[in-house]
């Protein structure tokens, strides 16, 4: 009954008539609407990396769609299916005789694409309930505004009624471990609402304790896990003056001045192989530290945590009269508009949903970073490690958020745990290994069959997260902490690599390039591009990190020698990258995984002044793919095209990720929803991290020897302003440009060193700027470059003379917690 009734007054409230009034420019950071939210994708994100609000903002029935990041399906365990070490050597047989169906029918005999009865393809992330305030008397309302404040990640709500002006306010606190809503009038007396809440969940329970509003419940189960996750959600309000009654399951708020509502959520999850935690006992611990604190020194706090990370970064683009139209109405024209900011938006928008979602001591942002109004979420809302998961953590170094990228770390070390047990079973093999999927439970068995996942890769590309934070940071004590998970993975490896017995090079078999069909009429196969160039990481990470920590050097000497058995990178055809051992890649294949590039972005594989001929046949390879795909893949083609230093067409590739998203929620089509949520579709988060990544990548690289400024800067941002962008070996930098060229610089070095600058233009400085020779290699050891081994390319490969913007190395010496400052001349 209580359903129908929501849903009633929610189609009272799409019907009521409002207005708004003109946003002030004062602050252009917002999101905002002069409509409530009537769909989950307006509803705006609030988070504090452990708890997640969904905000509708309706005056008449407000809702707001809780998650805690721990409630999941099922209970701990892994996923390996049994017998697959027994028929590894045939199917490896099978293959390296071109017999790849038959391979993969063999593999299918364990693995097969449904999950089986003695085993699973892992839990869904799930949603806690909702919650629910009825407002009876506030209908019809005029003048209403909802915004989100990227500046203070608050979300707010204006309107008036009869005279009176109302505002809420919610935000949800770090410090407190609360999601707080406040609710006030600009006349006494006016707060009168009931308050309820609501579970999908088959176990849940709702009650009223003391003047608490108390939802508890079980988390699914699922396959053959048992859900034995159970929360605790406790709704407690606050109110000056009116009144407060109880019924068995609501509470009643009568003529209140104003309303406080804190929102505890916990469960009795430990980490991923203990649940003795105590929900209820934890909950109501939050809950009684936060009521003993003024509402404004919860505020107050809130917002100076937030913004000790969020205000690192500005960056400012421009701006047009489009500010002042809504967020929805700015992303329906921006193809054919000019609005700048909104890319400076959406590119802290995706900056403030990684501090919204991963906090340190936290799970890490999942495919849907940790927003999810559902049970069955799609995909199941895991860790899809093939390359969600990493494009989640893109921006976390180059945008100043390395504390942000901790929970990746940790989760890091729980599989190196669990993927012992897999290598050993499944591959006979030593270290630790993992395929294309984990959840909360850390599994690192296959997930969804041998189609998609028999990609025994997830820990070589999650491995590469714990380097590039070491190059940003240069920080030895993180460097041996985390060096035995940087080993195993190279143990691993070491272990299964196979000789091809047709090209004699070391291979990974059975793999696949992650969920494409090669034209043998299935995925599965030996040694794809891919493989080669992940293993080339895995190892070259691990050779230098021993000769950092000086420790294992004989090891380092055996992956030193398989490293130059490796295959090399291969020109084809069609001038493009082989995406496999094999010249079988299709001009007219438009796949969304483009994963053979991933020498290019995020590895440091294929550079223009190294590898002229890899650096064009990426090129290629882009241009058959096509622009338009699901949002995660046009944020990874952002960053491709920004490592092509073609800023233009990294620029499309934004104006495609920048239109709206189709209302229906399947196929390939990707965009973006109201609230700015990236649009696989359905939403997934990726999306929003990766663009948000590839925006900087426009403005500033540091992968290929040097620190280049504006190496991708397209025609329509001619003149611009950055502050706090970070590059590696410790430097952030702040630089404005005009005329698409820099007029001021300041670096900023934590660690000294050398700093080698490529500029398209000459700077001066107090400093000596000395100008360095291409083929000198930058003496910063964080800079170092790894050598590939030499292409092979197909004779019928047409190869153009590559012609590259006018730039120049410059080099100085910086000393620690030094600044240094920069004019053009």
């Amino acid at each position: 009954m209580f359903r129908k009734i929501i849903c009633l007054l929610l189609l009272a409230c799409t019907t009521a008539s409002f207005t708004v009034e003109k946003i002030k420019s004062d602050n252009l950071l917002k999101l905002w609407y002069n409509t409530p939210a009537e769909r989950w994708e307006e509803a705006l994100p609030l988070g504090n990396g452990r708890l997640g609000a969904m905000v509708f903002g309706s005056p008449e029935l407000e809702h707001l769609q809780l998650n805690e990041e721990t409630v999941w399906a099922g209970e701990p365990g892994n996923n390996i299916p049994k017998g697959f070490g027994e028929i590894l050597p045939q199917v490896r047989k099978l293959i390296f005789e071109e017999k790849y169906k038959e391979a993969e029918t063999l593999t299918m005999s364990k693995v097969p694409r449904k999950a089986f009865a003695d085993n699973n393809y892992g839990m869904s992330y799930q949603t806690v309930g909702d919650l629910w305030m009825n407002f009876p008397t506030l209908k019809n309302v005029n003048n209403y505004y909802r915004e989100l404040d990227l500046k203070t990640a608050i979300s707010t709500v204006t309107f008036q009624k009869d005279g009176v002006t109302y505002k809420r306010e919610y935000y949800a606190s770090a410090i407190d471990q609360v999601i707080v809503v406040r609710l006030t009038a600009s006349k006494k007396g006016k707060i009168t609402f009931d308050l309820k809440a609501t579970s999908p969940h088959t176990t849940n329970q709702l009650q009223v304790e003391a003047n608490q509003l108390v939802l508890s419940g079980k988390g699914e189960s699922v396959d053959n896990k048992e859900g034995k996750i159970e929360f605790n959600a406790r709704f407690f309000p606050v109110i000056d003056g009116g009144k407060l009654a109880k019924t068995d399951s609501s509470l009643v708020v009568s003529n209140a001045d104003s309303a406080t509502i804190l929102i505890s959520i916990a469960t009795n999850f430990q980490n991923y192989k203990d649940l003795t935690g105590n929900a209820k006992e934890i909950a109501a611990n939050y809950l009684l530290k936060a009521k003993n604190k003024s509402y404004n020194l919860i505020k107050r706090e809130h917002v100076a945590d937030y913004q000790k990370y969020f205000n690192r970064v500005s960056l400012d683009l421009g701006v047009t009269n489009s500010v002042n139209k809504p967020t929805d109405q700015r992303i329906a024209e921006f193809a054919k508009e000019n609005d700048p900011q909104l890319v400076s938006l959406y590119f802290q928008f995706g900056r403030y949903l990684l501090i919204s979602s991963s906090r340190p001591g936290t799970q890490p942002a999942n495919l849907q970073g940790i927003w999810n109004g559902s049970n069955s979420p799609p995909w199941d809302s895991k860790y899809t490690v093939n390359i969600n998961t990493e494009m989640n953590y893109w921006p976390a170094e180059v945008t100043n958020l390395p504390e942000m990228h901790e929970p990746l770390f940790a989760m890091l070390k729980d599989l190196s745990e669990t993927g012992k047990q897999t290598a050993t079973e499944m591959y006979g093999a030593g270290g630790w290994m993992m395929h294309h999927n984990t959840d909360i439970w850390r599994i690192t068995g296959p997930v969804d069959g041998a189609f998609y996942g028999m990609w025994p890769m997830g820990g070589a590309w999650l491995s590469q997260h714990l380097w590039q934070h070491y190059l940003y940071s240069g920080d030895k004590k993180f460097l041996s902490q985390v060096y035995p998970i940087l080993k195993g993975a190279a143990m691993y490896y070491s272990d299964v690599l196979q000789e091809h017995p047709k090209y004699k090079w070391l291979v990974v078999t059975p793999s696949m390039s992650p969920e494409n069909t090669h034209p043998k009429g299935t995925s599965m196969t030996a040694g794809t591009t891919m493989d080669n160039q992940l293993v080339f990481d895995v190892f070259s990470n691990f050779i230098e990190a021993s000769s950092i920590l000086k420790v294992d050097g004989t090891f380092a000497d055996t992956l030193k020698t398989m490293k130059q058995r490796l295959a090399p990178m291969q020109v084809g055809q069609h001038t493009q990258l082989q995406e496999w051992l094999e010249d079988w890649d299709r001009k007219e294949d438009t796949h969304r995984h483009i994963s053979h590039l991933y020498g290019l972005y995020p590895s440091n594989q294929i550079s223009p002044f190294v590898h002229p001929e890899l650096f064009q046949a990426a090129q290629h390879t882009l241009e058959y793919r096509g622009d338009k795909s699901t949002g995660w893949s046009m944020g990874w083609k952002v960053n491709f095209w920004a490592r092509l230093l073609n800023g233009d067409r990294a620029y499309k590739l934004i104006e495609d990720q920048l239109s709206p998203s189709p209302l229906e929620k399947k196929g390939e089509k990707g965009g973006t929803y109201p609230n700015l949520f990236d649009a696989h579709p359905p939403f997934q988060i990726d999306g929003n991290f990766g663009c948000t990544a590839g925006i900087a990548e426009m403005l500033l690289q540091s992968q290929d020897g040097s620190i280049y400024l504006l190496p991708a800067l397209p025609t329509k941002w001619s003149k611009g302003e950055i502050k706090g962008l970070c590059a590696r070996g410790g430097f952030t930098l702040d630089f404005k440009w005009e005329n698409s060229k820099i007029v001021e610089l300041t670096v900023y070095s934590s660690l000294g060193g050398n700093c080698r600058l490529r500029l398209a233009n000459e700077l001066h400085s107090e400093v000596a700027l000395t100008k360095v020779s291409e083929t000198i290699e930058n003496p910063n050891p964080l800079y170092k470059r790894n050598i590939i081994k030499e292409p092979l390319i197909n004779e019928k490969a047409e190869l153009k003379s590559l012609l590259l913007g006018k730039t120049q190395l410059f080099d100085f010496d910086t000393q620690a917690n030094k600044v240094y400052h920069f004019k053009s001349k």
